[in-house]
């Protein structure tokens, strides 16, 4: 009952009228055993709960330490796993060290392998480098030597007697003579002297025994060459003063033109004579290779021929022809310019002939000691 329902009871026990109290009644007192046996009971249910509950607790207490105990063994097999896992990596690591180990011994010694045998390769270069200069004092130089003569006798047989086929023949001894030089510092030279060598075979050079022949043919034929007709009369007689007076005196006064026509029979063989001079003056610059007189000369020999000779004579007509032949091929005869790999030649053996020796031994001797202080480190 709460506290707001009691002021409510004691206010209508105030209201209600007075009623006499019932007299009490004794009923007759409980026995004393009945309370004790509850109280015994209630001791006895509170002592089997207690002991319910407390062995209900340490079952709960042992199942958690059996599952302890499992979580435990369980925890102790992977740490048994992991130690025995960090014992093989521990292994692994102690064979990858030794693997190191082994492997940094074998690069030192690979290195200072490597090292030496740069030394050998530069002293086998130092022994080559002797060597290539031992032979070229030697051998390449009698090569070279054989191959100057040949060059300097091609260009004088050129020069001095146009000897085509002679030149191009020394130029390609002197090529093979330079095939046998073992330095390759003369291997441009080679095309210089190649160069040379092909510009004399492409050269057209006019054959001086045909152009003599035909020469000398047409010095024989000048003779026999008709000359310009003289003037003669025309075949009917004009009539008239004029006329009449002309046959009278056609027997005292001659009137020729004097164009260039032959005016007599001694004039007509001077002319011949003239033109047979020139032919021999061509054949003279011919023999000597002067080209240039041997074009003037011809050009006069034309000359001769268009002014004192009959041009519309096939023999005439023939005969110039033929001197113009001779003149075209006379001015295809370009000279070919010689020279050039003979002095390329010279300097590149001067090249050599300077060339310091007593600088080159220290610098031997330093790169043959810079490998030994290289294997030290």
């Amino acid at each position: 009952m709460s506290q707001d329902d009691l002021p409510k009871q004691t206010a209508a026990s105030a209201d209600a009228p007075s009623r006499p109290k019932p007299s009490p009644s004794r009923d007759p007192a409980p026995p004393r055993g009945g309370g004790t046996a509850a109280l015994a009971l209630l001791l006895a249910l509170l002592a089997a709960g207690a002991s319910g509950y407390l062995g209900w607790n340490q079952w709960q207490h042992e199942a958690q330490n059996d599952a302890d105990s499992h979580s435990i063994g369980n925890l102790q097999q992977r740490v048994g796993a992991l130690e025995s896992a960090l014992g093989g990596v521990s292994d692994e690591r102690n064979q990858l060290r030794q693997r190191l180990d082994d492997a940094g011994q074998v690069n030192r010694t690979l290195r200072e392998e490597v090292l030496g045998q740069g030394a050998r390769l530069r002293d086998l270069e130092d022994a080559v480098a002797r060597l290539s200069e031992k032979s070229l004092s030697g051998h390449d130089a009698m090569q070279l030597d054989e191959t100057e003569s040949l060059l300097r006798m091609a260009q004088e047989r050129y020069v001095l007697f146009h000897d085509v086929q002679g030149a191009a023949a020394a130029y390609a001894e002197a090529a093979q003579a330079l095939a046998a030089v073992n330095d390759a510092a003369f291997a441009g030279l080679r095309q210089s002297l190649d160069a040379e060598r092909q510009a004399l075979e492409k050269s057209v050079q006019t054959d001086p025994d045909s152009a003599l022949t035909e020469l000398g043919q047409l010095r024989e034929a000048v003779s026999a060459w008709p000359l310009k007709p003289l003037d003669v009369p025309g075949t009917q007689a004009p009539d008239g003063a004029w006329a009449r007076a002309w046959h009278a005196l056609r027997d005292v006064i001659k009137i020729q033109r004097d164009n260039g026509a032959p005016l007599s029979v001694a004039d007509a063989r001077f002319a011949r004579e003239l033109t047979a001079l020139d032919l021999a003056q061509a054949q003279a610059a011919l023999l000597a290779y002067d080209w240039a007189g041997y074009t003037a000369a011809l050009k006069r020999v034309d000359a001769s021929l268009a002014s004192q000779f009959d041009t519309s004579a096939p023999a005439v007509q023939q005969a110039r022809a033929q001197i113009a032949a001779l003149a075209a091929r006379a001015q295809s005869n370009a000279p070919v310019r010689l020279g050039a790999a003979l002095a390329e030649l010279r300097n590149l053996r001067a090249v050599h002939a300077i060339k310091p020796t007593d600088a080159t031994a220290p610098a031997h001797a330093a790169s043959s000691s810079a490998p030994a202080g290289g294997a030290k480190s």
